[in-house]
C-alpha cells in the first residue's frame, strides 16, 4: 500500500536503482542496502513493513539473511518478498520454507512488481511501523 516503508537489499547498482525509482514513484518509502551486513545495519533504525530481497548476495544468502531477520521478534513482523535471476526448480518452496512471504523472478517486471507488493501489503496487514532515521539509507 502506498506510503509504507520498503527495503530493498541487491547486491547490483542497477537492480537497487530500478526497484527504487519504480518503487518511489509508487508512492513508497524506500531505503537499501546492498548487502546482508549493511540490511541488518539498516534493521536498527528502520522497519520496514516489506524486504525485497535479493537471494544471490556477496555475504550471506537472501534466504539465510530472511531466517535471521524472521528470527529476531523486533523484525518477525516484516513481510519478505524474495528475487532471484536464477530461478531453479523448488526455489520457490525453499523461499517460503525460510519465511519469505512471497517470491519473484528477475528481470524485474515494472509493471506487475507494485501490484504484486500492493497485493501482499493488503492481504497480511500490519501495523505502520515509526521509523527513527531513513534519510541516510536512502539513495
Amino acid at each position: 500500500m502506498p506510503g509504507e516503508s520498503i527495503l530493498i537489499v541487491d547486491d547490483k547498482p542497477e537492480n537497487l536503482k530500478l526497484a527504487r525509482v519504480l518503487l518511489r514513484i509508487s508512492g513508497y518509502e524506500v531505503a537499501t542496502a546492498s548487502n546482508a551486513k549493511q540490511t541488518l545495519s539498516i534493521l536498527e533504525t528502520f522497519r520496514p513493513r516489506l524486504i525485497l530481497m535479493d537471494i544471490q548476495l556477496p555475504d550471506m544468502d537472501g534466504l539465510e539473511l530472511t531466517r535471521k531477520i524472521k528470527s529476531d521478534p523486533a523484525n518477525a513482523g516484516i513481510l519478505v518478498l524474495a528475487v532471484t535471476a536464477y530461478a531453479m526448480k523448488g526455489d520457490e518452496e525453499k523461499a517460503l520454507s525460510a519465511g519469505c512471504d512471497g517470491y519473484v523472478t528477475k528481470p524485474i517486471d515494472t509493471v506487475r512488481l507494485p501490484i504484486l507488493i500492493q497485493d501482499l501489503l493488503a492481504a497480511k496487514p500490519g501495523p505502520k511501523q515509526e521509523n527513527t532515521n531513513t534519510s541516510s539509507f536512502t539513495s
